[in-house]
């Protein structure tokens, strides 16, 4: 083998260690990598611990220059432990995220409350408009009461409400809709927030009425309250509501005057003392007495119970009724004429004894 260079035995040895040399250190790599991400983890768990519970058992010191404990098995008893009270301690944080959450809704909810009760607590405007007062009647209650505004003019009409959808023709004012009733009021109210309150009961309470006999007698809403604004004066009684109602109805019928006094002292504003001769001669579209039919509008503003009269009366044949003497206001009905003669004789007769003074008791006041 003459140009040939064999090699050397000794120098392939030294590279086989060399290069085992090499794998046994990545190999101790390898192998120490894992170590460390597990110390790593092993540390700060410690110090997790340590947050959590400083009461935990300390363990046993270790000695100066001893090598590190051996790792435990992932499912020691100390990990278990350990484990228990990190769930303890995530569950108790919990409850106190969940009781704060609670006492903040509590704290909210009574807040609220705190303010209702304020609110309704807080001094409000107490008004009681009385069944089948007038405009004018009421102008003077609300003017005591201290609302501010002018009465008269806020219920002369209101762009929110349309009396010509209950049947009125060109209504001089709202009289008749501005229904009777104990309001409360904003502290410092004012007659055009009373009249909206008013209009808004009306409407609220008329649409529980049953309209479909009156309707029969070609009679409207507004018609309807123009006779239980009638209704309201006359009546004293609650349960002769629907008689006097049908004594409208009847007259109506027969074309006969209404001849209703209550109409007279809206037309000339005497609510208090007799009416003379001279008064139901009065000229005015609203004087029963000398006009037929119905005036042209409600003398008042009727409350629920004399609207429903007026809209169903009672099936009877009277035309006539008087008031009976020495009671509270009771009426004596009739259907012809003698009888009323009669029972107008007797009314007035006890007038006459009494001084000329309505013969009612003592006892019937307010």
């Amino acid at each position: 083998m003459t140009g040939t260079e064999r090699p050397d035995p000794f120098d392939e040895e030294e590279a086989a260690r060399e290069r085992e040399r090499r794998r046994a250190e990545r190999e101790a790599r390898r192998m120490k990598q894992p170590d460390r991400g597990q110390e790593s983890r092993e540390a700060l768990g410690g110090r997790v611990k340590d947050l959590l519970s400083r009461d935990a058992p300390p363990g046993p010191p270790t000695p100066a220059g001893s090598p590190p404990p051996p790792r435990r098995p992932p499912n020691s008893p100390r990990d278990a432990y350990w484990r228990r009270r990190v769930l303890a301690v995530g569950a108790l944080v919990a409850a106190i995220v969940v009781i704060v959450l609670i006492g903040v809704a509590v704290h909210h909810l009574a807040g609220n409350g705190e303010a209702t009760v304020a609110t309704q607590a807080r001094p409000a405007k107490t008004i009681t408009i009385p069944e089948g007062y007038d405009r004018r009647e009421v102008a003077a209650i609300a003017d005591q009461a201290g609302l501010r505004g002018d009465y008269l003019k806020a219920s002369q009409s209101n762009k929110r409400f349309d009396p010509t959808r209950y049947g009125a023709q060109s209504p001089q004012s709202l009289e008749g809709f501005l229904f009777p009733a104990t309001y409360e009021l904003p502290r410092h109210p004012t007659d055009d927030e009373l009249v909206a309150r008013q209009l808004a009961a009306f409407k609220q309470n008329i649409s529980q009425v049953d309209m479909r006999y009156a309707r029969s007698k070609n009679l409207t809403t507004y018609d309807v309250l123009i006779i239980g604004s009638m209704i309201e004066r006359e009546v004293q009684v609650p349960k002769e509501r629907t008689l006097v109602a049908a004594v409208i109805y009847n007259r109506l019928h027969a074309g006969m005057p209404l001849q209703i006094d209550a109409t007279i002292r809206y037309a000339t504003g005497n609510f208090t003392k007799p009416i003379s001769p001279s008064e139901l001669q009065v000229d005015s579209p609203y004087n029963t007495y000398t006009n037929s039919g119905l005036p042209p509008g409600p003398i008042g503003n009727p409350g629920l119970a004399s609207i429903e009269a007026g809209a169903r009366p009672a099936d009877v044949p009277y035309v006539y009724y008087v008031v009976k003497p020495n009671t509270c206001g009771r009426h004596t009905f009739a259907t012809t004429v003698d009888e009323f003669n009669r029972a107008k004789a007797a009314y007035d007769k006890a007038r006459a004894a009494n001084g000329g003074n309505a013969p009612t008791p003592a006892r019937c006041a307010g």
